[in-house]
């Protein structure tokens, strides 16, 4: 039985506008892409070939210049998400699409295993149970418990990017948004990070993830989009 993908983006184009200047600056352009229940899709480019503005314009965290971003909810229909309802684009961030960054926003002096389980507490989950499967997950990620009770403020960039997956691994959504997800992470804390995503992969989650090193992108990805700069066009590929 041939698998609908969950997510596809078609021509997909982001441009920064310079007003002050009066210049167009191209970050993204034509891109084309799929993610399926299940499979990792990676991209992969130069730095400045747009693939943190592809996640963002997903997320919608910035408005896509051109193009559509077709994703498939739990009720079948599908959207797209460059012209969706804000109010549409909150509820499927809240229940079905998570994005882990680069950088861990939270409020100040929460403690860290809420700040894991605050996806869950927004989809409603049992305070308890949230903080339960928040804890799991900072075990699986090799966080020290003694800082689980702290907030992540004084953290260590390793420690902070380990709460920050943690947060978006927990989640579990059907959609899930990865920027670089092992940078600033020890070989063991990362492969830790790949047995994670590999229980995710068999959980039926969509992933598209951003990578720098090659040997994750053969270790995970099941398909490979490879960005070059907006002026070069993009090609796609397998791993």
């Amino acid at each position: 039985m041939t698998v609908a993908p969950i997510l596809r983006l078609e021509n997909f184009c982001k441009n920064f506008a310079l007003h002050e200047q009066d210049k167009v600056i191209p970050s993204s352009a034509q891109v084309n892409l799929s993610v399926y229940p299940g499979r990792l899709t990676a991209l992969i480019g130069p730095t400045g070939s747009g693939k943190s503005s592809v996640l963002n314009g997903i997320y919608r965290t910035y408005l896509t210049s051109s193009g559509r971003i077709l994703y498939r909810c739990a009720a079948g229909e599908e959207i797209d998400l460059a012209r969706a309802d804000d109010h549409d684009i909150l509820a499927l961030r809240r229940s079905e699409i998570g994005f882990v960054t680069q950088f861990l926003h939270f409020l100040p002096r929460q403690k860290t295993e809420d700040v894991v389980a605050q996806p869950l507490y927004q989809q409603g989950v049992d305070k308890e149970e949230a903080r339960a499967r928040a804890r799991a997950t900072l075990e699986a990620l090799n966080l020290p418990r003694r800082l689980w009770s702290l907030s992540p403020t004084t953290f260590s960039g390793g420690e902070k990017q380990r709460v920050n997956l943690a947060r978006g691994l927990t989640a579990r959504p059907r959609l899930l948004l990865l920027d670089e997800p092992t940078a600033s992470l020890d070989p063991r804390t990362c492969q830790r990070v790949v047995a994670q995503i590999k229980s995710l992969k068999k959980a039926n989650i969509a992933m598209l993830a951003i990578f720098h090193q090659m040997d994750l992108v053969k270790q995970l990805a099941d398909e490979v989009v490879e960005l070059s700069p907006a002026a070069e066009g993009v090609m796609g590929g397998q791993p």
